[in-house]
């Protein structure tokens, strides 16, 4: 009797999943039944009101070599179809990446981006949900790697702001425009543990909203701003302490003996060697900029001490030497003056 009974009830179970299952079927078919993907919502009616907002997993790398900086997002977009609207036992429709290649979705683009790749292991990285009204939710997951322009004139206590803009790239502002799903603070939001910076430091984030000019007419472009702030501690280490003890070393040469030529002249030529080889190694790390940026300005003036220490000990050597010359040239010559006096005295 027990096991007649659990087999009713699994059965009961059963059929009502079947039936909701053929629900849900006969609810996407009559969703796609003359649905033409072709066109956008409000077509002729109204303009495409798409609202975005993105979840930052991780950022980074940035290039200061290349410009440019690798950013991983989920991007969500959001935006009403009246023509998917349904009822059903349920006001919202899960679905995946299959739906999502049979209905109208943005044609969405970065402005900057050099390189995008849509993550597809082991299936698309894609969520679709429909709810009940015909609003439709877009989550993809990317990886960006886009433009970053840097001014570097303040390097290494720079700071700068790398834009990440977006938009569509066919529909004109008076098609398809584009707005924030939530405040500014929070359209744009980072993984407390998604930073993956070893140079800088991620210290917030801005959004905004701009209108770009074509030959083909007026195009919505969104905005996110990332503000970095570069860690110092490195170049301390490798450029400005070396660069402060090679100029300290070079005055250590006036602390030896002023006949101890050789020695002095080998620490002048190491320190202005030395000298060399940082400025070197300290520019290898940046683009090859044609302004001078901050730490150039501090090595130059290293520099120039290291290489006036030089020319100094050079010049009061020169100097001192000659002055030993024409004090001997006197006393020779006086020497033979007397004598030859002497020896006029004698003879007369």
């Amino acid at each position: 009797m027990f096991l007649y009974t659990f087999r009713s009830k699994a059965d009961s179970n059963s059929t009502s999943n079947f039936k909701d299952i053929t629900t849900f079927t006969k609810i996407l078919d009559s969703l796609l039944d003359g649905y033409d993907n072709r066109l956008r919502p409000g077509l002729g009616d109204r303009v495409t009101e798409v609202k975005t907002d993105i979840y930052v997993t991780s950022f980074g790398p940035v290039s200061d070599t290349d410009m440019e900086y690798t950013v991983d997002v989920f991007f969500r977009q959001s935006w009403k179809d009246e023509r998917l609207k349904f009822h059903g036992p349920m006001n919202i429709l899960p679905l995946n990446n299959l739906m999502a290649s049979k209905i109208w979705t943005p044609d969405t683009f970065f402005h900057n981006g050099k390189k995008s790749v849509a993550h597809n292991m082991t299936m698309p990285n894609k969520l679709l949900r429909i709810m009940e009204d015909g609003t439709l939710l877009y989550t993809m997951r990317l990886t960006v790697q886009a433009e970053c322009p840097m001014h570097l004139e303040d390097f290494p206590m720079d700071s700068h702001s790398c834009p990440l803009k977006f938009g569509s790239y066919a529909y004109t502002k008076t098609e398809v425009t584009y707005i924030w799903t939530r405040n500014a603070s929070q359209s744009v939001d980072v993984a407390a543990d998604g930073s993956r910076l070893n140079q800088y430091d991620l210290v917030g984030q801005t959004v905004g909203k701009e209108t770009i000019k074509s030959s083909t007419g007026e195009y919505t472009v969104m905005t996110a701003h990332f503000h970095l702030k570069r860690k110092i501690g490195y170049f301390v280490i490798q450029t400005y302490l070396p660069c402060i003890m090679t100029v300290i070393l070079s005055q250590v040469s006036f602390w030896l003996n002023r006949e101890s030529v050789p020695a002095r002249t080998v620490f002048g030529v190491t320190t202005v060697l030395t000298m060399t080889t940082l400025s070197i190694s300290a520019r290898n790390s940046l683009p090859k900029v044609a302004y001078a940026t901050a730490m150039d300005w501090f090595i130059a003036v290293c520099y120039a001490f290291v290489f006036s220490a030089l020319i100094e000990f050079a010049t009061v050597n020169y100097f001192t030497k000659r002055g030993w010359a024409w004090d001997g040239k006197s006393i020779v010559n006086d020497k033979l003056n007397g004598t030859f006096t002497v020896m006029l005295i004698n003879r007369h």
